[in-house]
């Protein structure tokens, strides 16, 4: 028997806020015939809140990601965070396995223990294979065990053009992304605020009161020489050639722009330039609601609680071209028949926002907490709560 759906329609006092009338939820790429990127094999430009593209040259084209790959190891590290599986003071030991990686490296030794936030340094700004392996094999039990959860991930995000072969992106046979898929992991990494305070930083150190004391540059140039730039991950393999999925923040809007197969370090970097300024140069976002607000309120079949709130799952905005009229629009919010148990997180409605009648975006919405089953004694409680009252 198939779950009801409840629709709730609340049409809320209107907003006045600008629509770009070629940002649809159904079309979400601006059209172009600019022709920015000329030093790489393929490129994408996005807006991290709306997800739009902004720019595209073979974005789905599957190359070899390099260490872009650890954007998917620091996604699960940081779901594995937000799930009260791991804590950042954690210590994690490491395997011989994981200290025999090659390529770059914080030269972690077999049986070395470093805390999961040390670890995250190690990879966000080092780009460590050993400490993804690592934390890989913290997680998962192994390296193995890890590669699955990633390309389940994929899955789960609809990527259609990403396999992962290891969690380092060392050279692998069969290992590979594309810059739209490599932008959208980095669309659902960056709903983690944390992150930034890793991906963002230029240097740190490592093992700070040993006579062992590393030192760590972020291997993402930008992040000191371009204003607002704050991750998130570099790659080169001989294979690969130069790649960078880079993040920036300028009056509210953050964008994603992601290179594949540059020649040289420079003209990865010249690129990614030319796609930030473009975008903050043509278009702008109105925020309308930020991660985690309350937007609605659901009851809850057989719960403890009878009552869960809905919140954003991430920052919500409209983007639009700059200097674009304010219109008006409308909420909607669409809930599932809510029953117990509940995880936090748990998908149980959507929000849609609409102008004139037409849908603008729709996204998720989630539980803000965990609803444990009721048991028949607080089943019997509730019920004689209500006819109490009635009475």
């Amino acid at each position: 028997m198939k779950k009801a759906i409840v629709y709730v329609c609340v049409l809320v006092f209107a907003w006045t806020l600008p629509i770009y009338a070629n940002v649809r939820a159904e079309v979400k790429t601006v059209k172009s015939n600019i022709e920015l990127v000329d030093q790489a094999r393929s490129a994408i430009l996005i807006e991290r809140d709306t997800g739009t593209i902004l720019y595209a040259k073979n974005a789905h084209e599957k190359l070899p990601p390099a260490s872009m790959t650890k954007i998917m190891t620091m996604l699960l590290i940081m779901e594995a965070i937000d799930q009260g599986q791991l804590k950042w003071n954690e210590k994690v030991r490491t395997s011989e396995y994981a200290a025999s990686m090659g390529g770059s490296q914080i030269f972690l030794e077999p049986g070395e223990e470093m805390t999961v936030d040390e670890l995250m340094r190690g990879i966000a700004i080092g780009s460590g294979n050993d400490a993804s392996v690592a934390m890989a094999e913290r997680i998962a039990g192994s390296e193995e065990a890890f590669v699955e959860m990633m390309n389940k991930k994929a899955k789960q995000l609809g990527l259609k053009d990403t396999v992962f072969k290891n969690a380092t992106g060392l050279p692998a046979e069969g290992h590979y992304s594309s810059a739209y898929d490599m932008a959208m992991m980095a669309k659902e990494l960056l709903k983690y605020d944390e992150i930034t305070k890793y991906t963002g930083k230029y240097e740190d150190y490592l093992r700070e009161n040993t006579d062992k004391k590393f030192w760590l540059v972020n291997t993402n140039r930008l992040v000191k020489f371009y204003p607002g730039v704050d991750g998130v991950k570099t790659g080169f393999t001989a294979e690969a050639k130069y790649c960078l999925t880079a993040t920036a923040k300028k009056n509210g809007m953050r964008v994603i722009a992601v290179v594949f197969g540059a020649p040289t370090p420079k003209d990865r970097n010249a690129q990614i330039t030319k796609l930030l300024d473009y975008a903050f140069s043509q278009y702008q976002t109105h925020p309308v609601y930020k991660k985690n607000e309350v937007i609605a309120t659901a009851k809850v079949s057989k719960g403890k609680k009878k009552e869960v709130e809905l919140v954003t799952a991430e920052p919500i905005s409209v983007l639009t071209k700059k200097g674009v009229s304010m219109n008006e629009m409308k909420k909607v919010v669409k809930i599932k028949e809510v029953k117990a148990p509940i995880q936090k997180g748990k998908v149980l409605g959507t929000l849609i926002l609409k102008q004139d009648g037409k849908e603008l975006l729709r996204r998720p919405l989630v539980a803000k907490q965990s609803v444990a089953e009721a048991s028949w004694w607080d089943l019997f409680k509730q019920t004689l709560q209500t006819l109490t009252k009635s009475a």
